[in-house]
């Protein structure tokens, strides 16, 4: 092909003017797994309220101190919502306008969220409509008019997890909006090298249950140009805290050692479920790049993570765990998206310990934490400021005084047995239970091939529900619960696929139960899901004013599926027991075993 002397001629006089050749146009091809281009979640809130948004000339200060981090792309979770992502494009372009060297990309989130997102009558089936459609054409816009800056599409921020009850959707909402996108590049209507994704739990793209593997998700996952993995070991040191516990031959350990060994447990727990998600990818025989879209630790929480819960939050760990996950992903061709550079309060708006307020590398006060403390050193913040403030270091800059604060994870020992260990393997779950009798924890009751008992289908999981109330068990016969002092507390030994009991609907509950607490609480089953809308609870209410009362004495229970049942659906029992706070929540104790159905 010939090419026309009007073209060469300029190119050639740039190039002779300039002494270089044109920079090249960077795509997300070139980004994406590359460590010369660094990744954080952005977030510049400083109050406790999004309606207060950081402007154009904050940001900038905000972006000055990113670039000095090595970071060249970010990601945002909105939109059209709030002013922050449009404001982020327009000093990115005002940066690199006042230094042609300045470079920062940007992976743009459109919130995605179920009908009647937040509300009693949410339908997770289907898309709030008015509200998805305006996240994606704004981001379609916005990659229009910063093709140089934005260089990637996510659609939703973990949109598919069903932990998510307020809003979550099916991989099929997400799947049409990656369709639509996808159709726009080839049409012409969004610049054909912007990638597209969609952010979420390694879970929800298949990495975890079985109930996330769906038709819909294979189709999503062949849509998608990357998958973007979120991955939160520290939100599992409480929740599957197993993993973080100190086990039995540490114990002897010094703290540093044994803080040490559960940060690699820590690391290693989030390669598991990258490569959990890999490998189920592969498995359909799809291949597409896997980066990590959100991962971080906290420095600070009241609750589930700090001194009463897995005392996992502090500045220390944080800066272990980000170490190790750059370390790794780096050499593995992986980009990680790291959470992230500033803390925020709006995110726990009602508690400012609350976790979710501390994962930043830089406090409100403009302190820059453990992670950052030689950088600070090495003046690579000199000139830089946050609200007209220099960036110094915490605690003084004092590590004796920052260990002050650094926990070691409980002993194994301490945490108790967070899961049941008897099972029938032979039934799958879900298959009817047709057995006499139904053991879930007993001192006397064992299932055998003649006796008409059995066991679960599965462990049972003691599930301590978002942290309001303390569940452990001893000696894989007793459950203690320590009860909630907030608005709410509930706690239950899960199924996640439900157990069919329906053959018991004329049957009993048998337990033991004992307790020093004052508090009024239900005790029963749990029937149905949560997540889609047919969870019943299914109890009897103990109290000092109820029917049923306790004392410090183990007294035994008896009590009726029909008094027990309202209108459930024995075919589906997920809290194979269950407790939960009614009035008067005080904090103290209650115990329960010996728990077993029968039928009539």
């Amino acid at each position: 092909m010939k090419t026309s002397l009007k073209i060469v001629a300029p190119l050639i006089l740039l190039i002779f003017m300039t002494g270089c050749t044109p920079k090249k146009d960077i795509t997300a091809k070139d980004i994406l797994g590359n460590p010369d281009y660094l990744a954080m979640s952005f977030g510049g809130y400083k109050h406790k309220t999004r309606d207060s948004v950081p402007s154009v000339d904050e940001i900038k200060d905000d972006l000055k101190i990113s670039a000095v981090l090595g970071i060249k792309l970010i990601r945002t979770y909105n939109t059209q919502h709030y002013d922050q992502a449009a404001n982020l494009l327009k000093a990115i372009r005002q940066l690199k306008e006042e230094d042609s060297n300045f470079e920062m990309y940007v992976m743009l989130g459109a919130w995605i969220e179920c009908k009647d997102a937040w509300k009693a009558s949410k339908d997770h089936t289907s898309g709030n409509v008015e509200n998805n459609i305006a996240e994606i054409e704004m981001a379609v816009a916005m990659a229009n008019e910063y093709p140089d800056i934005v260089k990637m599409i996510a659609v939703g921020n973990e949109s598919m997890i069903q932990w998510a009850t307020g809003y979550f959707v099916y991989p099929n909402i997400i799947l049409k909006w990656v369709n639509h996108l996808q159709d726009l590049k080839k049409s012409g209507g969004l610049p054909k090298d912007v990638w597209i994704t969609s952010s979420d739990n390694y879970e929800a793209w298949g990495g975890g249950s079985e109930i996330y593997q769906t038709e819909d998700l294979t189709a999503l996952l062949k849509a998608v140009d990357f998958v973007s993995l979120h991955t939160y070991p520290f939100h599992s040191t409480f929740y599957d805290i197993t993993f973080w516990g100190t086990p039995s031959e540490e114990e002897n350990l010094s703290d540093k050692e044994k803080i040490g060994a559960a940060m690699v447990r820590a690391k290693n727990y989030a390669i598991a479920q990258y490569q959990s998600t890999a490998d189920y990818i592969t498995s359909l025989g799809i291949k597409k790049p896997i980066h990590i879209g959100e991962t971080g630790w906290a420095t600070n929480a009241s609750r589930l993570y700090g001194a009463t819960g897995s005392h996992a939050a502090d500045e220390y760990k944080e800066k272990v765990f980000y170490q190790d996950m750059r370390k790794w992903t780096n050499n593995a061709g992986i980009s990680c998206f790291y959470f992230k550079v500033f803390d925020e309060n709006w995110k726990d708006d009602r508690d400012e310990l609350g976790s979710e307020n501390h994962f930043g590398f830089i406090k409100l006060n403009g302190q820059a934490k453990y992670v950052l403390w030689n950088l600070v050193d090495k003046g690579v913040f000199d000139g830089l400021t946050r609200d007209g403030v220099k960036i110094t270091k915490t605690y003084n800059g004092d590590e004796a005084l920052l260990m002050k604060d650094v926990l070691t994870p409980p002993t194994l020992k301490e945490i108790g047995i967070l899961e049941t260990s008897t099972v029938n393997d032979t039934r799958k779950v879900g298959e009817t239970v047709t057995e006499g009798t139904y053991v879930i924890i007993n001192e006397s009751l064992v299932p055998n091939t003649t006796n008409n008992m059995t066991y679960p289908s599965a462990k049972l999981k003691l599930n301590a529900i978002d942290g309001t109330c303390n569940m452990k068990m001893i000696e894989n016969s007793i459950i203690e619960i320590r009860t909630g002092t907030g608005d709410w507390w509930v706690c239950n030994l899960q199924l996640e696929t439900g157990e069919d009991l329906s053959k018991f609907e004329k049957g009993q509950l048998h337990f033991e139960i004992k307790g020093n607490t004052n508090s009024s609480f239900k005790v029963g089953f749990q029937t149905g899901y949560y997540t889609q809308g047919t969870q019943v609870d299914n109890y009897v209410t103990f109290g000092p004013k109820e029917t049923y009362s306790i004392t410090e004495k183990w007294t035994k229970h008896t009590i009726s599926m029909a008094e027990l049942n309202k209108n459930a659906d024995l075919t589906a029992v997920t809290g194979i027991i269950y407790c939960k706070g009614v009035s008067n929540f005080d904090g103290k104790n209650l115990s329960i075993k010996n728990m077993y159905y029968t039928q009539e």
